[in-house]
C-alpha cells in the first residue's frame, strides 16, 4: 500500500470518527432534558461517570506513564476545566429556558470570544478580516435570538436563557484560552483532570438528595458521563491526529445540525424563518475566523498562498462544547 493510500484512508477513517462523534455530541441536550434533574446535578455525575471512562481508558492506554505533567501545566488544566465545567451548567440551563436548538446555535459563538479574550487578555490583533467576520457574526447572533416585545415582560425567561448560553461560550472560550496552553500532554489526561476536579468543585452546587428520585434518569446521567464524555471524546482525539485543520472546522457543524433535529424529532421544537436565516452568517463567520478566509474577493491572479488559519482560534466549533485538546483544538459541549 502506497504512502498516499494509506495516508487517504487514514484521513477517511478520521472523517467518519469526527463525524459520529458530532452525532453523538447533537444528542447531549436530549439526554439533559430527559435526566430530570437540575444542571448543576447532571453535570456532577456527568463528571463522574465521564471521570470513571476516561480513567479507566488512559489506564488501559498507558497513558499515565511519562503523562508529561509539571505543576504548571496540571494548574493550567485545572483552572481551564473550572470554566469547563461551569460552561455546561450554563448551557443545560439555557437548554430548559429556550430550546436544544435555540442554545446550541447561540453556543456556538465560542470562536468569536476566542477572538476577543485573546486581544483582550494577551493583546493578540484583531485584524479587519477578523472584524468583520465577528460583525458577521454578531447580525447572525441576532436573528438567531428571535427576541420579541413579549420577552421583555416579567416572567419571561427566554432572555436569560440566551444570557446562559453566552456565558457558557464565554467560559468555554476562556477555558480554550487556558488549556491551549498546555503542551505535551495526552488530551485524554487534560481531561481527566477537569472531570475529576468538576466533583469537589461542583458538589456545593448539588443536591445529593435529589438522587434517589431520578429513577429512569440514571440512564441518560450514565449515558452523558460514559458516551458523551467518554466514547465521544476519544473519537475526537483520534479523528484530530488524522484530519486537517479545514476538514476538522467543516466537520464540526455536524453538532449543531444534529442537535436541531433531535429537538425537531423528539420535542417538535423549531427555529422561525428568521431565525434560520441568521445560521448561515454564524456558520460562515466561524469558518471565517477558524480559516483565515477573507471577506474581500480578490482576482484569481492576484491570490498567491491559502490563508493561513486565524491565530490564537480554535479548528472545530464545540461543544458543548467539551475540554480542550492540547493541541489547541476544541471540542464540542
Amino acid at each position: 500500500m502506497s504512502n498516499s493510500t494509506a495516508a487517504a484512508r487514514s484521513e477517511t477513517r478520521g472523517a467518519i470518527e469526527l463525524t459520529a462523534a458530532m452525532l453523538l455530541s447533537g444528542t447531549i441536550g436530549v439526554f439533559v432534558v430527559e435526566a430530570g434533574a437540575s444542571p448543576f446535578n447532571v453535570v456532577f455525575y456527568r463528571c463522574v461517570f465521564g471521570a470513571a471512562f476516561l480513567g479507566l481508558y488512559c489506564l488501559i492506554r498507558g497513558f499515565f506513564k511519562n503523562h508529561g505533567f509539571t505543576p504548571k501545566k496540571l494548574g493550567l488544566a485545572a483552572l481551564g476545566g473550572v470554566f469547563i465545567v461551569f460552561n455546561w451548567a450554563f448551557l443545560f440551563e439555557s437548554y430548559d429556558k429556550t430550546s436544544i436548538s435555540v442554545a446550541t446555535v447561540v453556543y456556538h459563538t465560542q470562536p468569536f470570544f476566542v477572538v476577543l479574550l485573546g486581544a483582550l487578555l494577551f493583546k493578540d490583533r484583531i485584524t479587519a478580516h477578523k472584524a468583520g467576520w465577528l460583525l458577521v457574526a454578531f447580525l447572525g447572533l441576532i436573528l438567531v435570538a428571535g427576541v420579541t416585545a413579549s420577552d421583555f415582560s416579567s416572567g419571561s425567561t427566554y432572555l436569560v436563557g440566551l444570557g446562559y448560553a453566552l456565558l457558557a461560550a464565554l467560559f468555554y472560550g476562556l477555558s480554550t484560552i487556558i488549556t491551549k496552553r498546555v503542551s505535551g500532554v495526552k488530551p485524554h489526561l487534560v481531561a481527566l483532570v477537569q472531570v475529576l476536579l468538576g466533583v469537589p468543585l461542583l458538589l456545593p452546587f448539588t443536591q445529593l438528595g435529589q438522587s434517589v428520585h431520578f429513577g429512569s434518569g440514571w440512564i441518560w446521567l450514565i449515558g452523558l458521563g460514559f458516551i458523551h464524555t467518554g466514547v465521544m471524546y476519544v473519537l475526537m482525539y483520534s479523528s484530530y491526529q488524522k484530519l486537517p485543520t479545514s476538514k476538522i472546522a467543516v466537520l464540526a457543524f455536524v453538532y449543531p445540525a444534529a442537535a436541531m433535529v433531535c429537538d425537531w424529532a423528539v420535542y417538535g421544537h423549531h427555529v422561525t424563518w428568521i431565525q434560520a436565516l441568521g445560521i448561515p452568517l454564524i456558520v460562515a463567520a466561524s469558518l471565517g475566523i477558524n480559516l483565515g478566509w477573507s471577506l474581500r474577493l480578490r482576482p484569481a491572479a492576484a491570490q498567491t498562498a491559502p490563508a493561513a488559519p486565524a491565530s490564537g482560534t480554535q479548528a472545530a466549533p464545540a461543544a458543548g462544547a467539551q475540554p480542550v485538546a492540547a493541541s489547541g483544538r476544541r471540542t464540542t459541549a
